[in-house]
């Protein structure tokens, strides 16, 4: 089996095992606050802040650093998703999907204002293969954020003074550091429960339904992210929107990601992975902020699911893993596919789309 026929299954075992991307009583994150992992070495992770940094509130900061740094350990994942209302006529809500796995969220960066976490998917039975899953990058008082605005394109938008004053911004990245999308919100700690909550942004589909439908376009999504005492829960709300000809909604959705904390689940084929490919991907996200500068747009040329582009990022690790290929020859192929793929000539909306069953 080649080695594109490889990844493409192992990402396929991912989907199925996990949905997209338990019960238990949230809980506000106490003064002392959960200790974060120490990040692999092949990253950096410090505790500073910023010399910029002028918080409004010193100890509300660091109570909001403490809830995200509370999503980084040892996890067993639950993921459950299930379409509740109908707003097309003839459309069914498609049956409940829920899944699960076990997820590593490792701290890649620590500067005081800036947090980055990084989840690795460890699938399978006595044989486990190991899946680069999603980041997510967090920014204290950002003058931009990275959103989706549909057909596989993005832009950094400026986060106006009143709405970004004492509020965190997420940044969501996917399987080959490629962003999804981003949001400003703000932590609260009331009533028991540290939460994180923005307003709705768009996101691209979820790789559960770009790769088995192509009847919507994206997705409007409210996010919440909540800390209880067993680990910490993603819940969404999401409406699935058809962008042609306007902008319908198809379904409603509600979302529930429990991550579970374990301690008798053995990691280390994560670890491991992250040992030898790790000062690799560091350099592909550098490749990919490149384009993150404010005001700036840019797409992904692909329409639809992004294969072409994510496997041969992900093939490179895997040869530099295998002993096959340097650590600077990968990078020279993974920066190559990124400009292959990738234009700031956005066009229109409607020309990115990638056709639907009825349209």
């Amino acid at each position: 089996m080649d080695l594109r026929r490889f990844l493409t299954i192992k990402l396929q075992i991912a989907a199925v095992a996990v949905g997209s991307l338990l019960a238990g009583c949230a809980t506000t994150v106490d003064s002392a606050g959960p200790a974060a992992p120490t990040a692999s070495p092949a990253t950096a992770s410090t505790n500073t802040l910023s010399p910029s940094l002028a918080p409004i509130d010193k100890a509300l900061f660091q109570k909001d650093r403490r809830a995200i740094l509370a999503m980084a350990g040892d996890h067993k994942v639950k993921f459950d998703f299930i379409e509740t209302v109908s707003f097309v006529d003839g459309y069914e809500p498609k049956e409940r999907k829920i899944s699960g796995a076990h997820e590593m969220v490792r701290v890649l960066e620590d500067r005081g204002d800036f947090i980055s976490l990084q989840h690795t998917l460890i699938v399978g039975g006595d044989e486990k293969f190991v899946v680069k899953h999603w980041r997510q990058d967090w920014a204290y008082e950002p003058d931009h954020v990275l959103v989706f605005i549909g057909g596989n394109a993005w832009e950094m938008r400026p986060v106006a003074v009143e709405k970004r004053r004492g509020r965190w911004s997420q940044t969501v990245y996917q399987v080959d550091d490629s962003p999804r999308y981003g949001a400003v919100g703000q932590w609260s700690h009331d009533n028991g429960i540290s939460e994180w909550l923005p307003p709705a942004e768009w996101r691209p589909l979820p790789r559960r339904d770009m790769t088995t439908r192509d009847d919507y376009h994206a997705v409007d999504a409210i996010n919440r992210h909540a800390i209880a005492p067993w680990g910490w829960v993603h819940e969404q709300d999401n409406s699935k929107l058809v962008l042609r000809a306007g902008q319908q909604t198809l379904v409603r959705e509600i979302g529930t990601n429990s991550y579970n904390k374990v301690a008798d689940y053995d990691f280390s084929a994560g670890e491991a992975y992250w040992r030898d490919t790790g000062a690799y991907w560091q350099r592909v996200r550098e490749i990919w902020r490149g384009y993150e500068t404010p005001g700036a747009t840019f797409a992904i040329t692909i329409k639809g699911e992004t294969q072409d582009l994510y496997v041969p990022l992900m093939e490179a690790a895997e040869a530099i893993r295998d002993g096959e290929m340097n650590v600077d020859d990968a990078v020279d192929i993974a920066e190559a596919t990124i400009q292959k793929y990738t234009t700031a000539s956005i066009g229109n909306l409607q020309d990115r789309l990638r056709p639907t069953q009825s349209n």
